[in-house]
């Protein structure tokens, strides 16, 4: 089938088909300014998925109601095109080709930080043979540390805080708690698991060197159905906590099976506070979950609260309540950005307003650092209690428990590690940054990029 021909009626299947589209059509006017979610909408991860479209999907509506993005030639609606990786990388990579054969300048993923990576090197081949149709990444939850370093690109942009950033977060509880002085360390074996217990070996090491680790262990990503061998280990371990960044079933089978052996300690997540973990581990949660996130439903104050019921009226499935306010800052940011490019086609334009930008909304605040195109953010610790308990006013999923906000943190962090890499950027947009570590690097091609260094990371 000719491109002409697959564009055509992929189109016209968008249009019958697609509620993201047709939301996004009014009331602005004007072509839609198309954006791709490369993203696993089926198999073991299509849940989470899922709920990252409803979360992209909300925030369009809310660019859209208020007239769209504002451009020269008029105001345009923001439209949500879906291509399902299947969570699988040449899947995405086949998915980014179908996204740039139908037109979109602009891509969103995050459910896996090694589809990010592969997605980011594609990116990077393609808009430096391709200038005119050139493509940018906005990434809402691929937080290996690698992608905003030795990975850093131009064309990327991550809007999550990465693992080390979240480790260190958790690591503020996790020195405080004396009472835990054996911990048992798992995750999922792809590049973000093995970075986020690297980085818990570290802050251990640096933070609680009293405390011991009892397993180290990493397991298949999404293709166990039976984790309670891997909970049987960690009970017979005598560990008084687990520290995980397991996110999707892998949490939530993780957290049942260790439930049904009678394990009783704590659970240090990135990823607790939703998608069946709370429901999952019930009463013996209680006092004993802990998550990071940037945002909670319970975080303190009425502009908070009001978010959070808005979503709710929005999705009033219990199933549908997974909210994250920084997928409602990515699609503002990227408003933001094409308005004052002037442009939604010029993607370097747009990137370089992209590295100023600063958005809030219900009050969370948020920029882009330009040096690395990490999105700094406040983050939040929080622990499971039962709905009803003080600071405990919503649960999640329908479950009858919610989290307690025990801990938020300011982004504005004074310890910080030298940046480990270079990143490319066109010419246009000016010399190389001084003032950082830098290292030679021999270019591919000479004239057409520059190296600018990536700054220190907060940890």
């Amino acid at each position: 089938m000719n491109i002409f021909r697959r564009r055509l009626l992929n189109s016209l299947a968008l249009a019958l088909a697609s509620p993201a589209l047709a939301l996004a059509q009014t009331p602005a006017a004007g072509a839609p300014i198309r954006i791709a979610l490369i993203e696993g909408l089926s198999g073991a991860f299509g849940n989470t998925g899922e709920a990252v479209y409803r979360n992209l999907i909300w925030a369009i509506e809310r660019v859209n109601a208020r007239g769209g993005v504002k451009l020269p030639g008029g105001s345009r609606p923001l439209a949500l095109q879906r291509y399902d990786s299947k969570g699988q990388i040449e899947e995405a990579l086949s998915a980014l080709r179908s996204a740039i054969d139908d037109g979109i300048h602009f891509v969103v993923q995050g459910n896996s930080s090694a589809v990010a990576a592969a997605l980011i090197d594609a990116i990077n081949k393609h808009n430096e043979r391709e200038p005119a149709r050139r493509v940018l990444f906005l990434n809402y939850s691929a937080v290996d540390p690698i992608l905003t370093n030795e990975k850093c690109s131009y064309w990327h942009f991550r809007f999550d805080a990465h693992a080390d950033m979240r480790m260190a977060a958790l690591m503020e509880v996790i020195r405080d708690d004396k009472a835990v002085r054996s911990v048992y360390l798992i995750g999922q074996d792809y590049s973000f698991g093995q970075a986020v217990l690297r980085e818990a070996r570290r802050q251990l090491g640096a933070q609680r060197p009293d405390m011991k680790i009892v397993g180290d262990e990493l397991h298949p990503v999404g293709r166990v159905k039976d984790f309670l061998p891997y909970a049987a280990k960690i009970q017979a371990s005598g560990a008084q906590a687990v520290i995980t960044g397991n996110w999707g079933n892998d949490l939530t089978l993780l957290i049942k099976a260790a439930r049904e052996v009678g394990y009783e300690g704590r659970f240090y997540t990135f990823y607790g506070n939703a998608l069946g973990a709370p429901a999952a581990i019930g009463d013996a949660g209680i006092g004993r979950v802990v998550a990071v996130a940037d945002w909670l439903p319970n975080v303190p104050g009425a502009q908070s609260e009001s978010f959070y019921r808005a979503f709710r009226a929005r999705f009033p499935n219990p199933d549908d309540d997974y909210v994250h306010l920084r997928m409602q800052l990515l699609v503002e940011a990227l408003a933001q950005a094409i308005e004052k490019s002037g442009s939604a086609t010029n993607v370097a334009a747009v990137a370089a307003q992209l590295e100023k930008a600063a958005v809030s909304l219900s009050g969370q605040s948020g920029r882009m650092r330009a040096a690395d195109h990490q999105f700094q953010q406040p983050l939040v610790v929080g622990v499971m209690d039962r709905q009803g308990a003080p600071g405990v006013k919503f649960d999640v999923e329908g479950s009858g428990y919610g989290f307690r906000v025990i801990r938020q943190i300011n982004p504005a962090r004074p310890n910080c590690r030298p940046a480990v890499a270079w990143c490319a950027r066109p010419d246009a947009f000016g010399p190389v940054a001084t003032g950082h570590r830098r290292r030679d690097v021999r270019m591919r091609s000479p004239g057409r990029l520059r190296r600018w260094a990536c700054p220190c990371i907060p940890v």
